[in-house]
This record gives structure tokens, C-alpha cells and sequence, in this order.
């Protein structure tokens, strides 16, 4: 509705994970350096952990879409599967053919699999979003794909992503042995004030079909969130991206309709008002990164 008005080529604040849209905060740039590195090195098991709405699965999908074309993958956007189904959409992600009846017979095409992009020089990937959903007997299953090996090097890495259950999850005694093959974990924390200011500019540009590596002067943006706007949405968003975006979505909802291209306290606190308070929702994580690689 407001595209038009401030000459946006589309929405800067939609709640959905575009990898064009990837602001490279500290913390998001780790948590990807800490995925790239696990994946080079072959680590075998990575985990990314975050709040709902940090960013976790943008990271992903920003990942996914940068990768060498040597490296081969497959997405798991949610688990609610049996272990036999989890194990036939991997497969057939990864463009595997044959007899999909047993998981005997799909770890042995997997694992075929797996040797022959080894020995062209590929790599492979499994990527599983919402981890925290996954059952124990999932997660077992998850630890036997992680033992197909080489002498020297793991065949298939596998990057659990979820919520912060996950890690208490990991922590039960019938997933110790998983737990001990994590080779690299990271906690992504919300974005800090400095930050916020800087990602709405960053998603106002990318819409504004602006470059991002020159300063614009705030008046020639599409428009303009006040320093006191910032602060009322980092104060009410605690700095979750996903919050963030549905405010500002509202607050240049408000803007256009009162004509007005500087988003200021009282469309921003407006704006606030009629979504309601989220970051009642949206507890914050603790105060550091929960950084590992083994």
C-alpha cells in the first residue's frame, strides 16, 4: 500500500527470512563465520541457537545462497516427521534416486552418496530449522548420520537451528553422546541500540533500491526514523529483528497515511500502541554469546 509513496521496489519490513535482506550485525556475522568455518573444516554437527526472531533462519537461507557450488544441501524447514520421513526428505533434497521403503536402505543410498561427492571433492550440508522440535529418537538419528566418515573427515555436516530449548534438550542423559559430537555452538543475541538504527537504515536502502556501502544523508532516504523513533522501537522491540520489522512495518503504514516521510515519536509510539507490547513476548537472551567451536 505504501510502496508507492516512498518509492520503495518492495516491502522494507517484511517478516520473512530474505537472504537479500541480511544485515550483517557482529553477532550475525559470527554466527555465519562460526556456520563457514564448521562447514570448510568438516566438523560434522554446528548449532545456531536464538529467541524467536533473531534472525536465525535468514542466517541460513543467507548461508545456503552463498555457498561454493561444490558443497551440496539439504533444508529442513520442520521437522514434525516420523524418523523414516525425516530420513526420505533428505534424500530426495539432496536429488537422491532409489528405494526410499526402509532406512536401511536410505542411509545406504545416503551414505553412497556421501562417498562419491567425497571423492569428486564435494562437500554436503543438511541444515535443520526448529531443531527444538525434533524428539529424542530424531535427534539419535540425526547422531547416526553424523558417524558416516572417512578415515579423515566427516562425509555429511549437519547445522541444527532452533530456540534455546534445544541446548536444554541436548543436555539430557540419552543425548550425551550426541551432545559430545557438537563440534562448534553459537548463541545469536538481539541487536543492541547502535544496531537497530543501522538496520532499519540498511533494510530502507536495500527497499529504496539504494547502495549500501555509501553514506546517505538521512534526508535523502525514502525516509527518515528519528534518533527518538529509534529509540522507542529498540525500547519496545529489545532489539529482535522480527519485532522490529513489525513496527516499523506499522510505523510507515501511519506515515503514509499522514502524509508524512519522517517517522517521528508520535507515529512510532502510535504505531507501538496498535500492535501491542512484544517484547513482552520476546524475553531477551542472557548478555553474552555462547560462542564454542571444538
Amino acid at each position: 500500500m505504501y510502496k508507492e509513496f516512498y518509492n520503495f521496489s518492495e516491502q522494507p519490513f517484511s517478516v520473512t527470512s530474505d537472504p537479500e535482506f541480511f544485515f550483517p550485525s557482529q553477532r550475525h556475522e559470527e554466527a555465519f563465520s562460526h556456520l563457514v568455518y564448521g562447514i570448510q573444516e568438516r566438523k560434522g554437527i554446528l548449532i545456531i541457537t536464538g529467541e524467536i526472531g533473531t534472525g536465525k533462519t535468514t542466517i541460513c537461507r543467507t548461508l545456503l545462497g552463498r555457498l561454493h557450488t561444490n558443497i551440496k544441501t539439504a533444508l529442513v524447514l520442520n521437522p514434525y516427521f516420523s524418523e523414516l520421513q525425516l530420513l526420505q526428505f533428505i534424500v530426495k533434497d539432496l536429488g537422491i534416486t532409489g528405494d526410499f521403503r526402509s532406512k536401511l536402505s536410505l542411509i545406504s543410498l545416503l551414505n553412497n552418496f556421501l562417498i562419491e561427492q567425497s571423492t569428486l571433492g564435494n562437500n554436503v550440508v543438511l541444515v535443520i530449522d526448529e531443531a527444538q522440535n525434533l524428539k529424542i529418537n530424531q535427534l539419535e538419528q540425526i547422531r547416526l548420520l553424523s558417524n558416516l566418515e572417512t578415515e579423515k573427515e566427516k562425509l555429511l555436516q549437519i547445522i541444527l537451528v532452533g530456540q534455546p530449548e534445544l541446548q536444554e534438550k541436548l543436555k539430557l542423559p540419552a543425548l550425551r553422546q550426541l551432545t559430545q559430537r557438537v563440534a562448534v555452538r553459537y548463541h545469536i543475541l538481539p541487536l543492541d541500540r547502535n544496531d537497530v538504527g543501522r538496520y532499519i537504515e540498511h533494510r530502507v536502502k536495500i527497499a529504496g533500491r539504494l547502495p549500501l556501502d555509501i553514506e546517505i544523508p538521512h534526508d535523502n532516504l525514502p525516509v527518515r526514523f528519528t534518533d527518538r523513533s529509534v529509540e522507542i522501537i529498540f525500547g519496545h522491540s529489545q532489539g529482535t529483528p522480527r519485532v522490529i520489522n513489525i513496527i516499523c512495518d506499522r510505523a510507515l503504514l501511519l506515515g503514509y497515511v499522514t502524509g508524512s516521510k519522517v517517522i517521528d515519536e508520535n507515529i512510532t509510539l502510535k504505531a507501538v500502541r496498535e500492535i501491542g507490547n512484544y517484547h513482552e513476548h520476546h524475553p531477551r537472551s542472557p548478555e553474552k554469546s555462547s560462542v564454542e567451536s571444538l
